[in-house]
């Protein structure tokens, strides 16, 4: 009996042979598995590639400030007035981005045992950045910090040790400070009452602002200890804005650097202990005072004159005021004597084309200034008119 013969197709020699459905299924999952290797090797290599940017993972940068170097003290009544500048940078020498906040630091150093014992100063007070900020002109820092009743009783012949640092806040606001600044001894001295009764006297020269002494001491005994007064001025009252001008050891004081139709406004402050350890009084009263000049310029000096060609030809020496705005001529032929310029003369000569001839006629000079102040008359002369 014969086999049957095969129901599969035996394919021609040199045909193509056509895939089964199988063969197909087979080939597209190895197509698909190959692409996704593929995806995950790229995947891999961009990883590489990125972590070979990045590098080392870095803490965040930390903002410790740089030390404050020019801390300056002085006790003002019962307030002790504190000078620095704020730093800029920190101890990296890099530039601060955060909030600075500010420490001041209070320490007494023992009795009879100068600053070589002296115990760790303590924060006495801390300002956030909106506090402090108002006391500030660009970066410097001017700020009171207030000695109690009770702390001026009890502390007044004691010494203070005194610093101030600043910190910025760091992860989970925790504080980075930096140094304490440079420290300052600041002895507490018991001093007067403000000073009252200020008045001015204005003269060519001068505004002398004229002062009573205080009666007596913050504790209530009297006057002692007084060393002098120191001067303040400025030109708007604002508080912060007054300037010491000098110091005297009494009353008055001769302010010389000023101008006439200015406003000014003075303090005065007493003065106590030495140089090394000065504290003042607390500001007296502002006083405002404008300086008005009502001072004529010297009478010109050394008139001369002269006829020729029909008319009088006067000479005089120059006056050397620096506010002076020219020269008048008078005639004394006539009561009231008349004025001969229609305008100011600028330089010291004059020639009257209108003196009668064969008389003899009497003129005199005089200088104003520019706040239209006259002198007294010169000396007159006499001109013959032949």
């Amino acid at each position: 009996m014969k086999p049957l013969p095969s129901t599969r197709p035996t394919a021609a020699p040199g045909a193509a042979r056509i895939p089964a459905q199988g063969d197909i299924s087979l080939r597209r999952a190895s197509q698909w598995a190959r692409i996704l290797q593929a995806l995950v090797v790229a995947s891999a290599v961009s990883s590489l590639v990125a972590c070979g940017v990045q590098g080392t993972p870095h803490p965040p940068h930390l903002e410790r400030p740089a030390k404050i170097t020019n801390l300056s003290v002085v006790q003002i009544g019962k307030t002790l007035e504190f000078h620095f500048r704020v730093p800029q940078q920190t101890v990296e020498g890099a530039r601060l981005t955060k909030p600075l906040e500010i420490e001041i630091l209070r320490g007494v150093a023992p009795q009879g045992a100068g600053l070589s014992k002296l115990p760790e100063p303590q924060v006495w007070t801390r300002l956030t950045r909106n506090e402090w900020l108002p006391y500030a002109r660009g970066d410097e820092v001017s700020y009171g910090a207030h000695l109690t009743d009770e702390e001026f009783r009890t502390g007044h012949g004691q010494t203070l040790v005194l610093a101030v640092r600043t910190l910025t806040r760091g992860f989970q606001h925790r504080p980075l400070e930096s140094d304490p600044s440079n420290f300052v001894d600041v002895p507490v001295f018991d001093v007067s009452e403000s000073v009252g009764g200020i008045s001015f006297l204005t003269t060519e020269k001068a505004v002398e602002i004229h002062f009573l002494p205080p009666a007596r001491m913050l504790t209530g005994e009297p006057l002692r200890g007084l060393t002098g007064y120191r001067i303040y001025r400025n030109q708007a009252a604002e508080r912060g804005s007054f300037v010491m001008i000098g110091e005297t050891a009494a009353s008055p004081y001769r302010d010389t650097q000023f101008e006439f139709g200015r406003t000014y406004f003075y303090q005065v402050r007493a003065v106590f202990g030495d140089a090394a350890h000065a504290a003042l009084s607390d500001d007296s009263p502002a006083a405002k005072v404008m300086p008005r000049d009502v001072f004529p310029p010297a009478p010109p000096q050394g008139l001369t004159g002269i006829y020729a060609a029909g008319g009088v030809e006067l000479l005089w020496t120059a006056n050397s005021e620096s506010d002076l705005a020219g020269y008048n001529v008078y005639r004394l032929d006539q009561p009231p004597a008349p004025r001969l310029n229609q305008d100011l003369l600028r330089i010291p000569i004059f020639r009257d084309t209108h003196a009668e001839p064969g008389k003899t006629l009497a003129y005199y000079v005089t200088a104003v200034d520019l706040a239209g102040n006259e002198s007294k008359p010169s000396e007159k002369v006499e001109v013959e008119t032949k």
